[in-house]
């Protein structure tokens, strides 16, 4: 039985992967940050190693991210994959994000090219921005005031569920057809924030707006959520990125491994409507 190791395992993609994986038969170490509260569980803390080396005694696979609020995450991924192959685990899955593999400099592409040249079975998927940004990052300004409050001018995403990213991920570990592959994972249609507010607005039965605000707004209101700097400057440099259209493409990764069509956005926005109602 394939033993699968799932860092983030109580996030968005990977506790929907964990599930996926278990119901397939694979017996799923769930890694948390926190004090682990059920069987199956273990924590790890990538910024320190702490119990890395432990959760991945066993382990045929690992599915590896970088915890959010780092700017810097190949100096915890690539740790990371020294320890799994240390470990002799058979495969590593890394998350990465779409357009990290525009410049080798960039520190998720960094993390990329190390697992490439580990001697590792790997698989890289390179998502765009989540769908559940709306209900988790951006969700304080549609509660309080209506708006989706960005930088990012009229430009357009191809915004992915992370629940069609799970899927792909359960798929890549389980399956040798695209061993040693890369893939830009996007849904199937690129919205403007103006068109995400009137899908919202029409799910929830309230009116939602997009508002477009200056760079520096969202960098005081990111500092004053409690962001560290660094991690500030790094979110507002991709923000630059979407705002000068390079989230607008669209690929058939989702389909092309799953066998299924990428979730819709008016679908998401049926099931989280509460969020925003």
């Amino acid at each position: 039985m394939t033993t699968t190791l799932v860092i983030g395992a109580n996030g968005q993609i990977g506790s929907t992967l964990a599930s996926l994986l278990a119901a397939q038969g694979q017996t799923v170490r769930r890694a948390t940050s926190r004090t682990p509260s059920q069987p199956g569980e273990v924590q790890v803390n990538l910024a320190t190693g702490q119990g890395l080396a432990a959760a991945l005694a066993g382990v045929d696979q690992l599915f590896l991210m970088a915890p959010p609020g780092y700017a810097n995450q190949h100096e915890l991924l690539i740790p990371a994959i020294d320890a799994a192959k240390a470990a002799r685990v058979r495969k590593v899955l890394l998350l990465s994000a779409m357009g990290a593999n525009a410049d080798d400099s960039i520190p998720l592409r960094r993390a990329e090219l190390h697992l490439e040249r580990s001697g590792l079975a790997w698989n890289v998927i390179r998502p765009n921005w989540f769908m559940q940004n709306f209900h988790t990052f951006w969700l304080h300004g549609i509660q309080t005031q209506g708006q989706i409050f960005l930088p990012v001018g009229n430009a357009k995403g191809s915004f992915i569920d992370t629940r069609d990213i799970a899927a792909v991920a359960a798929k890549l570990l389980s399956s040798e057809n695209f061993v040693n592959e890369s893939h830009d994972l996007t849904g199937s249609e690129s919205l403007d924030h103006t068109q995400v507010a009137a899908i919202l607005s029409k799910a929830t039965g309230r009116t939602i707006g997009y508002t477009d605000i200056p760079e520096d707004a969202m960098r005081q209101g990111l500092l004053g959520a409690g962001l560290p700097a660094d991690y500030t400057e790094f979110l507002l440099v991709i923000l630059g990125a979407f705002k000068a259209g390079y989230s607008e493409r669209i690929t058939d990764g989702v389909q092309r491994i799953t066998g299924q069509a990428p979730i819709r956005f008016e679908q998401y926005a049926q099931d989280f409507k509460a969020h925003w109602a």
